[in-house]
């Protein structure tokens, strides 16, 4: 009696003690969590192209612009660092590409000519590029139901990044496995139509970080962003 005693001692001592280790974990979790979600800093820089980026989100999408999406665009593009050029070339706080600088005024002359390390420029074609690929998404899956703000928002991200084709081409591979075509995340976020691995996985950080950081500018007062259910 007294082993079993011991022993049934030593079973509730042990649960006792791996519940307690449990709910420590728990909370660890759960401050790791909020430290993350809290981690997300505005720069400095951003404020000095606060006003322009509102102005030009606005004369470009209305007044219902979703500001804070485009400045969590370009927090994660260049950290709002006007002079930045990355090791492919990209330049300037939104990173054009000086081929698609070159490019955009085509089909948006309004934009004026090419200087993408001119902050209002800049700016300027951004919010002008995302607009131009957002115009020209449209629903694929056999119900042809509209898209969400939130899915229109994240191909628009995703083709801003690594380009409209790629998009296209994932959504369409997407629909030949059965996914859904117009649902990004979940759906054609995990589907690869052919581009380097490494520029997959980049793609899917762009999107996920600038919907993640979104919510540090709309705390902050600088206009509206986009909810995804």
């Amino acid at each position: 009696m007294a082993f079993l005693e011991w022993l049934f001692t030593g079973v509730a001592f042990g649960l006792d003690v791996l519940l307690v280790a449990a709910l420590f974990l728990g909370i660890c979790a759960t401050f790791a969590g909020a430290a993350q979600t809290e981690a997300v800093t505005i720069p400095r820089a951003a404020y000095q192209h606060r006003d322009t980026l509102i102005r030009a989100s606005r004369a470009v999408w209305g007044l219902d612009a979703p500001v804070s999406v485009f400045a969590a665009q370009i927090h994660t593009e260049s950290w709002w660092r006007n002079e930045t050029v990355s090791s492919a070339g990209a330049q300037g706080l939104a990173q054009f590409m000086p081929s698609t600088a070159r490019w955009l005024p085509a089909v948006a002359p309004e934009v004026g000519k090419p200087a993408p390390f001119n902050p209002g420029w800049s700016l300027r074609a951004c919010v002008t590029y995302d607009k131009y690929l957002w115009d020209r998404l449209a629903a694929k899956g056999a119900q042809k139901k509209t898209l969400t703000p939130c899915d229109r928002m994240a191909f628009t991200l995703s083709a801003y990044n690594g380009g409209a084709g790629w998009t296209n081409r994932d959504r369409d591979l997407a629909a030949r496995k059965g996914l859904n075509p117009d649902r990004y995340f979940g759906s054609v976020e995990t589907v690869n139509a052919g581009r380097r691995a490494s520029a997959k996985r980049e793609n899917q950080r762009y999107v996920s970080f600038i919907f993640e950081r979104q919510a540090a500018y709309i705390k902050a007062g600088w206009g509206p962003g986009v909810r995804c259910e």
